[in-house]
């Protein structure tokens, strides 16, 4: 490592420690979960350390420059926070056998408590098809198990949410 490598590495330490909690409270006042920020400033960190290189060396600038990795984990974050809503949705929509619910984020919550109360194996069912978009097939080869148990295992599961859940079961007699 050589005395540029040094200078650069010794600025972005100078500047990590000048602002991890201003970065922390900057996070905590937009997310809901203290947990999340912390892990917010983690990943922060991580792309500042990574990218050490790239740090201006303008000290306000660098404060900047540090800020904007932050609003862009920040929001990733949201990004990833809506998609996941959105799969919650769609759970919902495909137990209650309609082509649209209007779902706000407290029933999504009432889906993760639901799902909770399943068997281990059978939330990783779900989980696998409905939240990451595996079909039956390609989630019991993830489970190394067979088609037609993990098909029969999310039926039962799916019949178990809808209880749990509360939602009549879809009228196929039509």
């Amino acid at each position: 490592m050589g005395a540029r490598d040094r200078d650069v590495d010794d600025r972005v330490r100078a500047l990590v420690d000048a602002n991890t909690s201003p970065l922390l409270a900057f996070f905590l006042r937009r997310v809901e979960a203290p947990e999340d920020a912390a892990d917010l400033l983690h990943n922060a960190l991580l792309v500042v350390w990574r990218r050490r290189a790239a740090t201006p060396s303008d000290e306000v600038e660098a404060r900047m420059w540090m800020y904007g990795v932050a609003r862009k984990v920040l929001l990733t974050h949201h990004r990833s926070l809506r998609r996941r809503s959105a799969l919650h949705d769609k759970l919902r929509d495909e137990l209650a056998g309609e082509s649209r619910v209007e779902t706000t984020h407290p029933m999504s919550l009432d889906v993760r408590d639901a799902i909770s109360r399943l068997e281990r194996l059978d939330q990783e069912i779900i989980r696998l098809t409905y939240w990451d978009g595996f079909t039956l097939a390609q989630a019991a080869r993830h489970l190394r198990m067979s088609e037609g148990t993990v098909r029969s295992r999310h039926h039962r599961a799916r019949h178990r949410l809808r209880a749990l859940l509360s939602v009549p079961e879809p009228d196929t007699a039509r």
